[in-house]
């Protein structure tokens, strides 16, 4: 993979690769006051074809996957309802299974309830295989 911090920067500065998916949204200030991140670049994701790029806030290294360090993803969801309830909330999280035997998960740390992330992850992965011909 490309170096991440790269990726993010180009991501920000634009224009980018039409098959990348880029996922941003604004630091609320109030919770950005709060954590001590309101003045750190927004909250930043960037799917490419080589993997995924997380930017979260200055305290923190980019979360970076890399799909050649992947065997296999599996898609996993959980469901909770209420009795008194019609609505259900849904977790989704993907399980990283990588060629040296480790298993990790991988959720958006900055947009978990925003199920495209998952979707973009999964199309550019099955992508990245197919090109390998894995």
């Amino acid at each position: 993979m490309t170096d991440p911090r790269a990726v993010l920067r180009q991501a920000r500065q634009g224009p980018v690769p039409p098959h990348w998916r880029v996922f941003t949204k604004q630091r609320g200030k109030l919770s950005g006051f709060f954590r001590g991140t309101s003045n750190d670049p927004d909250p930043l994701l960037v799917i490419t074809q080589d993997g995924a790029v997380e930017y979260t806030d200055e305290r923190k290294p980019p979360a970076v996957v890399d799909f050649r360090e992947l065997a296999g993803v599996r898609l996993q969801v959980t469901g909770q309802s209420f009795s008194d309830s019609s609505s259900v909330h849904l977790s989704v999280w993907l399980d990283l299974f990588h060629h040296d035997g480790r298993k990790t998960k991988w959720r958006s740390a900055s947009f978990a309830d925003d199920l495209r992330t998952i979707q973009g992850f999964i199309e550019a992965y099955a992508v990245h295989r197919a090109w390998r011909g894995g």
